[in-house]
C-alpha cells in the first residue's frame, strides 16, 4: 500500500463549540521553586516570560454538557502500518492513530467531544494528541480551527500541513505530518518563528493521552524527575520508586502528578506507554525537544471523577508528553527573526514483557533498544533533512482564521506562499477599517481585541471615543501598564459608561470593594450577558457581601437562577450568611457547574462545611489531591 491522505468525517457524541467574548484581563503568575535539585537553569526559566494578559484571546466558557450526533471534518493520512486522524478544526489535535496489522488504538480516543474548563481560554478536550505553544498551560487554540493543506514531498508522499498564528507570543506555527509507504512511524516537524524584532518567550509541549490499566508501565531514559503534585514544591526525587509507590504504573498511583523525567545529556530524547504484554505507543525526537513528562489523575475519587467528566464512564487515561524545556513550569527566550525546528515520530513499540516489567534498568534498555530497531537515530535525522525540502501547499483543505492575513495587511508579518493564510473575515474588518482610514468604528458589543505595537500606535494617535479607548487600554494592558490601562479606561467611560470598560476597571481596582461595585454596576447595564453576572457574584463574595449577592440572584429570572455558576455562587452565600439549611437543599437538588475549573474544590469544600460528618459524593468530589 502507498501511503495517502484524504478528507473525511468523524461521526461523535458531543457538545456545542464552545463560544465567549470577554477578553481575558489576567496573566500567567511566574514560578518560584526552591526544592532540591532545582537548578539556576531552571530557576530562571521559571521566573522568565510570564505574560502580562492573555490578551487577545477572549474566553471560551459558554458550553455545557448536552451532547448530540456530530460531524467533524477530518484530514487522514494512512500507510500499511498506521492511520493518523487530525482535528483542523480543534487546534489541529492528532485525534486517533491506529496499529492497522493489529487494528489497536495507540492514543486515549476519546468517545465523546466534551469541553472542560482545563485551558487557558477555558474550553478544552481530554484525547488524542494536543500541540502547545504559546504560555503555560493548554494552548489558546485547542478549540480553535487551525489552517490545513495539502502538499507533496520530494519522494512523493503526501503531506498535511497545518499553521497558524499564535497571537499571544505572535509566533507562527507551521506543522508538517506524513507517513511514508512502509514506515511504521508517523513523523511530525514542527517549526516555530519569530517574526519579531523582540526576543520572545517560548513554550511547546506535544500533550499525548494514551489507554491507562493497571499493567501500563511508563518509561523513559531517566533515573530522577522533578515532581509536581500541586500541592508542594517543585523538587527533583529519584524515579520510578518515590514514596513508596513505582510511580511508572501511573493506573496504581493514588494521586494526580507531574513527573518531569530528567533525561541526561546525550541521551537519545523518547518517552512510551507499554502494557502488559510490552507493547503500547512510543513517542521519540530529535534533539531540541528536550523534556519528557507523566502526568496521571490518580486512583482517587476526585482523579476518577475527572476522567469519567472529560471521556465518560471506562474511558481512563494517562498522558505522556514531551516540551522544549525540561518542564512546563518554564519559557525559553526566543531571539528576534529565529526560527526552531525539531521532528517527532509517533508508532507502536514492542518489546520483551519481562524485561518492560523487570527492573527499571531492564525496562528502559528493552525499550531503548526496541526503539533503535523500530526507527533508528539516522532514520529520524533523514526525515527532519526531508521535511526542510518541503515546499509550497497544493491544495488548501481547512481554513483557520483571519488574523494572520490582518497582519500581513498591517505589515506586520511576512507573506509566504509556504503558509497561504487566505483573507481577513468579518472579525478582522473593524481593524482594516482602522488601517485604512486611521478610525476604528464603534461597535457595541465591542470588536474583537488585538494586541501589537502597530495597533497601540494607531490607537495612541487617534483614540478618541470610547470603543476606541476601550481597546487603547487593553493593548496597553496587554503590554504591562496597569496604570496607563486604567487611564484608557476611565476616558472610555467618561465618554460613555459601558459593562465593557466597567468590568475592566473592576480587574485593576485596588481593593475589593471597589472591584465589587464596579462588577455589580456591569451587571446593571447588561443584566443579560450571564459572564458579567457570574464576576459580580464572585466580586460580591470575595468582598463579604454575601446578602447583596443573594439580592441579586433573587432578582435574576429563573432561566439565570438554574445555571450551575449562579447555583454555586446561592450556596456559598447562604453559607456565608450562615443559611446551610438552603446549602443542603442546594445540593440535595444539584449542583452542576459545566466548566468547573481544574483544581477547583468549591463543590467539595461546600459539601464537607454543611455535611462534616459525611464523605464527598463522586459527583462532587474534583480534587487532585486527595488519594
Amino acid at each position: 500500500m502507498t501511503s495517502t491522505l484524504r478528507t473525511d468525517v468523524l461521526r461523535i457524541e458531543g457538545a456545542a463549540d464552545p463560544r465567549g467574548t470577554l477578553p481575558i484581563l489576567h496573566g500567567i503568575s511566574s514560578w518560584t521553586a526552591e526544592g532540591v535539585g532545582v537548578d539556576e537553569e531552571m530557576r530562571s526559566g521559571l521566573t522568565y516570560g510570564a505574560p502580562h494578559a492573555l490578551l487577545p484571546y477572549t474566553r471560551q466558557d459558554d458550553y455545557d454538557r448536552t451532547r448530540t450526533q456530530r460531524e467533524l471534518p477530518t484530514v487522514v493520512l494512512e500507510n500499511e502500518h498506521l492511520r493518523a486522524t487530525y482535528l483542523p478544526g480543534y487546534g489541529g489535535r492528532l485525534w486517533s492513530l491506529v496499529h492497522r496489522p493489529s487494528g489497536r488504538e495507540l492514543l486515549h480516543r476519546n468517545p465523546v467531544l466534551q469541553p472542560a474548563n482545563l485551558a487557558l481560554r477555558d474550553a478544552w478536550l481530554a484525547g488524542g494528541v494536543e500541540w502547545n505553544l504559546g504560555t503555560t498551560g493548554h494552548w489558546p487554540l485547542t478549540c480553535e480551527p487551525l489552517h490545513a493543506a495539502r502538499l507533496t514531498a520530494p519522494d512523493g508522499t503526501p503531506v498535511l500541513r497545518m499553521y497558524a498564528f499564535e497571537r499571544l507570543r505572535r509566533l507562527v506555527l507551521r506543522m508538517d505530518t506524513w507517513l511514508p509507504a512502509g514506515s511504521p512511524v508517523l513523523y511530525v516537524h514542527v517549526s516555530v518563528h519569530n517574526p519579531s524584532a523582540q526576543e520572545t518567550p517560548v513554550y511547546w509541549w506535544s500533550n499525548i493521552a494514551v489507554p491507562q490499566g493497571e499493567d501500563v508501565r511508563v518509561l523513559g531514559p531517566a533515573e530522577h524527575a522533578f515532581h509536581c503534585d500541586y500541592v508542594s514544591d517543585l523538587k527533583r526525587v529519584e524515579f520510578p520508586l518515590f514514596g513508596g509507590e513505582d510511580r511508572s504504573y501511573p493506573g496504581l498511583v493514588t494521586r494526580a502528578a507531574d513527573y518531569f523525567l530528567d533525561l541526561p545529556p546525550g541521551e537519545r530524547r523518547w518517552i512510551a506507554a507499554l502494557d502488559g504484554k510490552g507493547t503500547g505507543l512510543v513517542q521519540t525526537s530529535t534533539e531540541r525537544l528536550r523534556g519528557r513528562k507523566l502526568f496521571c489523575w490518580g486512583t482517587g475519587t476526585g482523579g476518577s471523577h475527572w476522567q469519567e467528566w472529560l471521556s465518560g464512564p471506562g474511558s481512563g487515561y494517562l498522558e505522556i508528553q514531551a516540551g522544549l524545556a525540561r518542564t512546563q513550569l518554564e519559557h525559553l527566550p526566543m531571539p528576534a527573526g529565529e526560527t526552531w525546528s525539531w521532528t517527532e515520530a509517533y508508532g507502536l513499540l514492542e518489546a520483551d514483557p519481562a524485561a518492560v516489567h523487570g527492573s527499571w534498568g531492564e525496562a528502559r534498555a528493552a525499550a531503548a533498544a526496541a526503539l533503535d530497531q523500530l526507527v533508528p537515530p539516522a532514520e529520524l535525522k533523514r526525515a527532519e533533512a526531508l521535511a526542510h525540502e518541503f515546499g509550497a501547499p497544493e491544495e488548501v483543505l481547512a481554513d483557520g482564521s483571519g488574523w494572520a492575513a490582518l497582519e500581513i495587511e498591517a505589515g506586520r508579518l511576512p507573506a509566504s506562499p509556504l503558509l497561504p493564510f487566505g483573507t481577513p473575515g468579518g472579525e478582522q474588518e473593524p481593524w482594516r477599517n482602522l488601517l485604512a482610514t486611521g478610525v476604528l468604528p464603534i461597535s457595541d458589543p465591542p470588536a474583537a481585541p488585538v494586541t501589537g505595537p502597530r495597533w497601540r500606535e494607531l490607537l495612541e494617535a487617534g483614540a478618541e471615543d470610547w470603543h476606541a479607548l476601550y481597546h487603547l487600554g487593553l493593548l496597553r494592558l496587554a503590554d504591562g501598564e496597569r496604570d496607563g490601562a486604567r487611564e484608557a479606561f476611565e476616558r472610555s467611560l467618561a465618554d460613555r459608561r459601558t459593562p465593557w470598560a466597567l468590568r475592566a476597571l473592576a480587574f485593576l481596582a485596588p481593593d475589593l470593594g471597589e472591584t465589587a461595585d464596579l462588577a455589580l454596576e456591569a451587571h446593571e447595564i447588561a443584566p443579560s450577558e450571564l459572564p458579567l453576572t457570574v464576576e459580580a457574584l464572585d466580586a460580591l463574595l470575595a468582598a463579604d457581601r454575601a446578602q447583596a449577592a443573594l439580592e441579586l440572584i433573587g432578582s435574576l429570572p429563573a432561566t439565570a437562577r438554574a445555571h450551575g455558576r449562579i447555583r454555586l455562587a446561592e450556596a456559598k452565600a447562604a453559607h456565608a450568611g450562615g443559611d446551610d439549611d438552603l446549602v443542603r437543599r442546594l445540593l440535595a437538588e444539584g449542583i452542576r457547574v459545566d466548566n468547573m475549573r481544574e483544581g477547583e474544590v468549591s463543590l467539595d469544600t461546600l459539601w464537607l462545611a454543611v455535611h462534616p460528618e459525611l464523605p464527598v459524593p463522586p459527583h462532587y468530589d474534583f480534587r487532585m489531591s486527595e488519594g
